[in-house]
């Protein structure tokens, strides 16, 4: 009598329009045999996405919210674990790709802009965050010998401030303060954290035909999603925390 084989799935959050690096990653990690969760604000474009994996002959299902908050992904959880239910799958890789751009000099920004800022790359990392970590502590060690992985997308503004990404940066620098921090909890119990120019998306291409043909100076999102598929495949002898991804010609 033959087993059917557990299968993998990925929680991917944050899609934008679909061309950025949340679709590029769903899209990749289908290819390679993972069903895909998306979850999102924007109900269109995480179902046109899902359907589009679907007709490519993945798997993939939409869970669309209309914030990121406690409420909304305890619900798009309990949805997920109902398409996704054990033991036929197993989640084992999410990524935390949302954000809430503000670039305006300080004196300009508002109190909405600093509070979306926060809500978005703080509270709703924290919350998409311990449904992963719940979700992973519940698996078994896999052959490469972790429980999960969990990726954040970052920014240079991770890193350091600029002259106008106060409120931006204020959110991503919580981002990867949580990521350090689960790394640092969770690593122990075999739960991989992880965080991560500009990316060529549709909003993007604005910039000109030049940028957009010059792989020189813009990221890629396929490229990222590839980095984040090696990532996913660490063993753990030797896993990464941060990753810095840059065009050849990015000044930094």
């Amino acid at each position: 009598m033959s087993t059917q084989a557990v299968k993998k799935v990925i929680v991917v959050v944050g899609l934008g329009n679909g061309t950025g690096t949340g679709g590029s990653t769903a899209r990749l990690f289908a290819k390679k045999g993972y069903s895909v969760a998306l979850i999102a604000r924007g109900a269109d474009h995480v179902k046109n996405l899902a359907e589009e994996i679907n007709a490519s002959g993945g798997e993939a299902a939409p869970f669309p919210i209309d914030a990121y908050t406690h409420e909304t992904f305890s619900t798009a959880w309990g949805a997920i674990r109902n398409r996704f239910p054990k033991p036929r799958y197993v989640i084992n890789a999410a990524l935390y790709n949302a954000s809430h751009g503000v670039w305006k000099p300080f004196l300009d920004v508002k109190p909405e802009d600093i509070e979306a800022a926060l809500n978005v790359s703080v509270v709703g990392a924290f919350a998409f965050s311990k449904e992963v970590i719940q979700e992973f502590k519940g698996n078994d060690i896999d052959e490469s010998g972790k429980r999960g992985t969990l990726l954040f997308t970052g920014a240079t503004a991770s890193l350091r401030g600029n002259v106008t990404t106060s409120a931006f940066a204020a959110g991503k620098f919580g981002t990867r303060a949580l990521s350090q921090s689960l790394a640092k909890e969770f690593g122990k119990q075999n739960i991989h954290a992880i965080i991560d120019g500009s990316i060529l998306t549709d909003r993007s291409k604005n910039r000109g035909p030049e940028w957009e043909k010059n792989e020189d100076v813009r990221l890629n999102a396929d490229s990222i999603a590839s980095s984040y598929l090696y990532l996913v495949n660490q063993d753990r002898s030797a896993w990464t925390w941060e990753l810095d991804l840059r065009p050849a010609h990015e000044k930094w």
